[in-house]
C-alpha cells in the first residue's frame, strides 16, 4: 500500500506523534513521516523523531508575520513532498495557504463545538469541561483552517465525565480516545476513504 506523505507540527511533549510512531511501527498506519516541525527547539518531541531518523526543523513564530510564518512551514512541506500536515500538540496559530486546504488535521481534546477555541489546550479545556458540569467529554479530529479549532469535523469519540474526575484524570481518559482516534482518522485519508463537501466530511467505516 503507498504511504501517505505526512508532516508533524508539535510545540511540546511529542505524545501524539509518539502514540503516530507506535502505530505505524505496528503496522497500521499507512504513512511516511517526511519531517517533524517544532515551534520550540527544546520540544522534547524532537528526540522521538530523531530516534525514528525523521527529519527536523525549528520555526518559531517569534518575528514573524502570520504570512511569514505560514510560508515558513508550509515551504518546507512543499519541498518534501507532503500531502498531509498533522498537527501533534501544536499550539501556534498557523495561515493554512489555499493548496492545503483540507490537508492540515488536528485533534481537539473535546467535542466541537464545545470548549474550543483560543486559550482552550491542555489542562485548560478539562478545567472547563469539569466547572461547567458536563457528563461527556472527548476528543474531535478536524480539518484546520485560518481560525481556531473551526474547520470540517472529521471524527469524534466520546467519553463520560465521572463526578470523581480532576482535570488530570479526564485528560488521562480522553487522551486513550485520541490515541485511537487519530490514527484511525489518518489512516483513513491514507486510504482514501474521505469526501468533503463544504463543513461536511463522510468517512467509509467511521473511525469514531
Amino acid at each position: 500500500m503507498a504511504q501517505l506523505p505526512i508532516a508533524v507540527l508539535i510545540s511540546g511533549g511529542g505524545t501524539t506523534l509518539n502514540n503516530l510512531l507506535s502505530v505505524h511501527r505496528q503496522g497500521n498506519l499507512s504513512v511516511d513521516f517526511r519531517t517533524v516541525i517544532s515551534s520550540r527547539a527544546d520540544a522534547r518531541g524532537i528526540q522521538f523523531a530523531d530516534q525514528s531518523g525523521i527529519e527536523t526543523h525549528i520555526i518559531s513564530r517569534k518575528g514573524r508575520k502570520p504570512d511569514e510564518h505560514r510560508d515558513a512551514i508550509f515551504d518546507i512541506c512543499r519541498r518534501l513532498g507532503v500531502s498531509l500536515v498533522v498537527m501533534g500538540g501544536y499550539l501556534d496559530h498557523l495561515l493554512i495557504p489555499d493548496d492545503y486546504c483540507n490537508r492540515v488535521v488536528n485533534i481537539h481534546p473535546s467535542l466541537i463545538p464545545a470548549f474550543c477555541g483560543k486559550g482552550f489546550y491542555g489542562l485548560r479545556v478539562h478545567q472547563a469541561v469539569l466547572e461547567y458540569g458536563a457528563k461527556l467529554s472527548g476528543c474531535t479530529v478536524h480539518f484546520v483552517d485560518n481560525q481556531f479549532d473551526h474547520g470540517p469535523i472529521i471524527a469524534q469519540a466520546a467519553c463520560p465525565v465521572a463526578d470523581d474526575d480532576t482535570p488530570q484524570s479526564l485528560q488521562a481518559r480522553v487522551f486513550e480516545l485520541e490515541c485511537g482516534l487519530y490514527p484511525a482518522t489518518i489512516q483513513a485519508i491514507a486510504t482514501g476513504e474521505l469526501s468533503v463537501m463544504g463543513r461536511h466530511v463522510s468517512v467509509k467505516g467511521n473511525p469514531a
